[in-house]
């Protein structure tokens, strides 16, 4: 499909009706058509990944065009200042996690994880994390020892109390908790130390974290002796 083709194709899934909805999520309605990821992720099957489609559909400046466009681009093609540019368009915790599963497949993730994780916008920082949880996922090609310059961004971030800060810090430090039995036990080091700063988000994001990194479904799947 062409770009005009794509545009139209959402806009004849419109659903004005959803939009209330989305917002109950905390997701952004401005420039929104109500259209479901579920929705969207089937448009996307049905559209080649193209790079220059995902730039013409960001500057869209539609919701869910923006969401289709980390769907469709091609990792090997994006550059930092596409990273920047669309950074500077993040408005809303769905744009920032999805677009997230892109950039973490870029030779940039770890340079942006870095760079956003001492900035200012919420938004952006939030992607900073996202991009953790998402490495602590799905990437085998990291090691453990990758994971340390992680933590001490975590530890340094967890006093932010603004709320989708807090939630992507918390995500990220569950994550790598989850990958393996030896971040299992220094993610749980690191809630600890966390647990003991004076603030309330630190204390919410390690007694959270603590929950999940000792309960017993995260302990068998780590195989943790």
């Amino acid at each position: 499909m062409q770009y005009e083709q794509v545009i139209a194709r959402l806009k004849a899934e419109a659903n004005p009706d959803n939009i209330a909805g989305i917002a109950r999520y905390g997701i952004s309605t401005a420039n929104s058509l109500g259209i479901s990821v579920y929705t969207l992720r089937k448009i996307a099957k049905e559209i080649k990944p193209g790079h220059d489609l995902a730039l013409q559909l960001w500057d869209s400046g539609i919701h869910e065009a923006r969401l289709l466009a980390g769907f469709v681009d091609e990792p090997d093609k994006v550059t930092a200042a596409q990273l920047e540019h669309w950074a500077q368009g993040f408005d809303s915790w769905d744009i920032v996690d999805q677009a997230s599963e892109l950039i973490s497949k870029t030779p940039h993730v770890l340079g942006k994880i870095r760079e956003w994780s001492s900035r200012d916008e919420e938004f952006v920082k939030r992607a900073a994390f996202s991009l953790i949880a998402e490495l602590a996922w799905y990437d085998k090609k990291l090691t453990d020892e990758d994971f340390e310059e992680f933590f001490s961004l975590i530890k340094k971030s967890a006093t932010d109390e603004r709320n989708f800060v807090r939630k992507a810090v918390n995500w990220a430090l569950r994550n790598i908790g989850k990958r393996n039995a030896t971040l299992n036990r220094r993610a749980i080091e690191v809630a600890r130390e966390i647990k003991m700063i004076d603030s309330k988000a630190a204390r919410w994001i390690a007694a959270d974290a603590l929950r999940e990194l000792t309960g017993e479904a995260v302990q068998k799947r780590v195989g943790a002796k």
